[in-house]
């Protein structure tokens, strides 16, 4: 229970449904923070919500394993000029790793959380679904799941909308029926992003370069808070279109800009030692579906397995940043996961 009112319906629906709830708000964060679900005041909503349900609350303190596994990892990969995605490896290593072995030493069955997707059973194994609210789903942030993880937990909200949720909170008198969601990094207060990592790694300047005529455009403050795909900050080229980060090179200290058409990109290679399939493993030339951002399209692609795995894409997507994860859906059934991989660091093309 995270404080937030899709956990604190998730708990409601199985209490009703009558299964035996302990409602459980892990404290990850000991420093600053204003939004998310790190803050005293969500550990204080959940065990309120807790109460008008009348289902025990505990706290786990999961501090140390959130710095090692998220918070360290979250610095290392922007000093490698990389961007990574804090959310999915809290999902991957705290809520469904470090809490469901701890679920399992207190004799729990299932660990029960308020994400907006659905798991599915076929042929004795499980699945995971997109959510029912498109615009609220929450699938590529659990990509990453095995059928055996899924097999171990529940989605209670999965086939219900924002508004349904909402709704319902709010007629069992719930204290977050109109809480907003949270759209932060939890760990780090609103806009206090450049000065957290500066805290903690070296940042550099560095220049920014036309990916095409090799101009120099202008420099970077810190080359380690730069993004693929940026436009914030970037400017504008000789042209005066508009310019958007293509790649990072933390080594020579180098952005590649260029035009949004220009950057855009037809293949994508990711890490093959983080692929991880829900069901058995596609072979070279099988048809996916691409997403590589949590609330983006999903696009489709050829997976091909060389020396590395890549993702030959239908048509040019926006450049997609090393350390974010591609969640890969089956073009049959698009609302099924069926693997996800993190995307490889990439050296940049120097024209």
């Amino acid at each position: 229970m995270s404080g937030g009112v899709d956990s604190s319906v998730a708990a409601a629906v199985l209490r009703d449904e009558g299964h035996e709830v302990v409602g459980c708000t892990l404290r990850l964060w000991g420093g600053e923070s204003d939004s998310g679900c790190c803050s005293a005041a969500d550990v204080d909503d959940a065990r309120r919500v807790a109460q008008v349900l009348d289902v025990d609350h505990h706290v786990f303190n999961l501090a140390d394993e959130f710095d090692k596994h998220v918070v360290d990892p979250y610095v290392t990969s922007h000093g490698r000029g990389e961007t990574p995605n804090p959310c999915v490896e809290c999902n991957r290593s705290i809520k469904f790793g470090a809490l469901l072995a701890r679920a399992s030493r207190l004799g729990f069955e299932t660990v029960a959380t308020g994400h907006h997707a659905r798991i599915t059973s076929s042929h004795g194994g499980f699945q995971l679904r997109r959510g029912r609210d498109v615009a609220k789903d929450q699938s590529y942030v659990l990509g990453f799941l095995t059928a055996a993880t899924l097999a171990r937990v529940v989605l209670p909200i999965g086939t219900m909308t924002k508004l349904e949720v909402r709704t319902r909170a709010g007629a069992l008198g719930l204290r977050t029926a109109a809480k907003p969601d949270s759209q932060e990094v939890c760990f780090i207060p609103r806009g206090r992003r450049d000065g957290f990592l500066a805290s903690r790694t070296t940042l550099t300047p560095g220049n920014v370069l036309d990916r095409t005529s090799g101009a120099l455009l202008g420099t970077v403050p810190a080359i380690e808070l730069v993004t693929v795909g940026q436009r914030r900050g970037i400017g504008h080229g000789p042209d005066g279109e508009p310019r958007f980060v293509a790649d990072v090179d933390v080594v020579t200290r180098t952005v590649l800009v260029g035009r949004r058409d220009d950057v855009r990109v037809s293949e994508l290679d990711v890490d093959r030692g983080s692929v991880i399939w829900a069901r058995s493993p596609f072979v070279d030339g099988a048809a996916v579906l691409v997403q590589t951002s949590a609330h983006g399209a999903a696009s489709p692609a050829t997976l091909r397995i060389f020396e590395t795995t890549r993702l030959e894409f239908e048509h040019p997507v926006r450049p997609v940043a090393p350390g974010q994860l591609a969640v890969l859906y089956d073009p049959g059934d698009p609302d099924l996961v069926v693997g996800a991989a993190t995307v490889a660091r990439r050296v940049p093309t120097h024209s």
